[in-house]
């Protein structure tokens, strides 16, 4: 096995967990067919303000609580930076069987007077940190990033991130479209944020595929609520393709397999992988978080034997990757992506596919490309003036620009 290509691919892979949460604006402040329910700024009758452990705060209540997507459970206080509020909160969502599932995430908030009509919302969405509980960004949160706009931020986990004892079901539609949704109907709620009803997504990577969905249900999901805007970077997308990036393919087909068989137990990861790799990818997706996960997961992907047979090609993976490749339908939303010239990831010549895919179902869409910028923090950093445009103009009623 060629080291080096293990440290290079091991480098792409850890670099899909890169959130970008450094700030994204200079700021000093630092549907699914199947699943369209409406979401409103709802509450259960009594949102507990919790005290306990971060650790407890992640245990669900059982049982749980009754209510509506979007409904508050639980409430934790957060450090803030000076003007601003902050709390972990944990609300009610639904996965991809329609069950009611806790899901966590954190608000950042102004504390000053809001506009008239509210603050806008910014919803981030974060890239892979890993399928198990203890790998929610939340438990450890950064501030996540404004674009210029002052108002709220919201980032949400994904439904199976965050509380005890669940597996997250990876590059799922539902999984991630839903908890972002309803994250933004849980904050609309609570008093003290002044959410208003204009809001945007914006995601990395795992997080870009998270966007997409989102930007696919929301009007469904929330329609008392209007999404102005998507920003993808370098989103995970055409799913069952490869682009000369099969060591990659193969590392993240192996996490959907687990993906797939934590929201359907007809799905069993034995019938797929290889006898010597199932038990080290299982330890892998409930032991690890980004780095311990792909330092297992890449020395396995460079074997061409890591199958049995190809979940991609199976008649239940084909099935998954109807139900959950982004860009199959245009979004009332525009849309903008944002792609490196040397991510070593997302190839560019993936988001060209996608660019392609969403052009031909009539997507308005804008892409920004970075020649110098890599499937990390240089993707938002290079583009932060021009995304941060964008979104100012969406929450400014503009005309969108579009490339078709």
């Amino acid at each position: 096995m060629n080291v080096g290509v293990v440290a290079f691919v091991a480098t792409a892979l850890m670099l899909a967990g890169c959130s970008g949460d450094d700030d994204g604006s200079g700021d000093a402040a630092t549907g699914d067919p199947q699943q369209t329910s409406s979401t409103s700024a709802v509450t259960v009758p009594e949102v507990e303000e919790f005290t306990g452990t971060v650790e407890e705060f992640y245990e669900v209540p059982d049982p749980l609580p009754t209510g509506e997507p979007g409904a508050l459970i639980r409430t934790m206080p957060l450090e803030a930076a000076e003007g601003e509020a902050a709390s972990r909160i944990m609300y009610l969502s639904t996965d991809a069987d329609g069950d009611s599932r806790a899901a966590t995430g954190v608000v950042y908030y102004p504390t000053e007077a809001p506009p008239e009509d509210g603050w806008p919302v910014v919803a981030w969405a974060h890239g892979t940190s890993g399928l198990a509980s203890q790998c929610a960004p939340s438990r450890t949160p950064e501030v996540p990033p404004t674009f210029g706009a002052r108002g709220v931020r919201v980032a949400a986990d994904y439904i199976g991130l965050g509380p005890v004892g669940e597996i997250h079901p990876y590059l799922s539609a539902v999984a991630e479209g839903h908890a972002m949704i309803d994250s933004v109907a849980a904050v609309q709620s609570m008093p003290e944020v002044n959410a208003g009803s204009r809001w945007v997504v914006a995601g990395i990577s795992q997080g870009g595929h998270a966007a997409l969905v989102t930007n696919e249900m929301a009007a469904d999901r929330l329609p008392d609520s209007e999404l102005v805007g998507a920003v993808a970077y370098a989103p995970a997308s055409q799913l069952g393709e490869s682009y000369g990036d099969e060591i990659q393919t193969r590392a993240v087909s192996a996490l959907v397999l687990f993906s797939m068989a934590a929201e359907d137990p007809n799905v069993d990861p034995a019938d797929y992988l290889a006898n010597d790799a199932l038990e080290p990818v299982r330890a892998a997706v409930e032991d690890g978080c980004s780095n311990d996960m792909i330092d297992s997961l890449v020395p396995l992907a460079m074997s061409d034997d890591l199958f049995t047979q190809d979940p991609r090609t199976s008649p239940l993976g084909e099935e998954w990757l109807a139900e959950n490749d982004p860009g199959q339908t245009a979004s009332p939303a525009p849309l903008l992506l944002v792609q490196g010239g040397q991510d070593i990831l997302v190839l560019p010549a993936r988001t060209d596919a996608l660019e392609q895919r969403l052009c031909s179902v009539g997507q308005i869409l804008h892409r920004i490309d970075l020649p110098e910028a890599g499937h990390d923090s240089s993707v938002m950093d290079l583009s932060e003036s021009e995304v941060s445009a964008w979104i100012d103009a969406r929450f400014a009623g503009e005309p969108a620009p579009a490339d078709c």
